[in-house]
């Protein structure tokens, strides 16, 4: 019955986060700011103390992302130091993009106005206006200079809803339906 119920308790967990993933977030004690975005959360995207998390206003985090907040490493080490125990927050500023299956580890700090590239691993203080990218990530240039090379290379189909994007992407690539 146990295993029964812990299944039920995950598959509740599951649709919560995708359907509300905002109330989710906040229920489980993430301090969320206004325009926060989740694209693709799931469940263990927050580790054992969500509470520890701060995101601020206008941010997006996309799928696959984790937040850790403790160092698990200390377990095997509490045969010689039982109360062992390294774990601190996780704060993330305003107008941060977090790239795919990027991990966010115990005491980060994201400025405001910074882009994390893909599956990069962060851990330490990271400046205001930076693009972040790398195992373990580091600052690769600032936000100006990506926006720079990002408008010699637009396609300028930002402001497109997503049916006319795609079609004007697939017209761009010569692709016909």
């Amino acid at each position: 019955m146990a295993k029964v119920t812990m299944l039920f308790k995950y598959l509740i967990r599951f649709i919560w986060s995708k359907l509300s993933p905002i109330g989710y977030a906040k229920h489980l004690g993430v301090r969320l700011g206004n325009n926060v975005r989740f694209y693709g959360m799931k469940p263990s995207m927050f580790s054992t103390e969500p509470w520890l998390i701060s995101i601020g206003n206008d941010c997006y985090i996309t799928a696959n992302c984790t937040f850790i907040t403790h160092d698990g490493g200390t377990l095997i080490l509490r045969k010689e130091v039982p109360d062992l125990e390294i774990t601190a927050p996780i704060t993330i500023g305003n107008d941060v993009f977090i790239g795919y299956n990027s991990t966010i580890l115990a005491g980060t700090t994201i400025g405001n106005r910074c882009i994390v590239g893909a599956c990069s691993l962060l851990k330490g203080e990271y400046p205001d206006n930076s693009v972040i990218a790398g195992v373990p990530a580091r600052v690769i240039k600032t936000v100006d200079e990506y926006l720079e090379n990002a408008k010699a290379n637009s396609l300028h189909l930002g402001h497109l809803d997503a049916k006319e994007k795609a079609k004007a992407l697939k017209k761009h690539f010569g692709i016909t339906d």
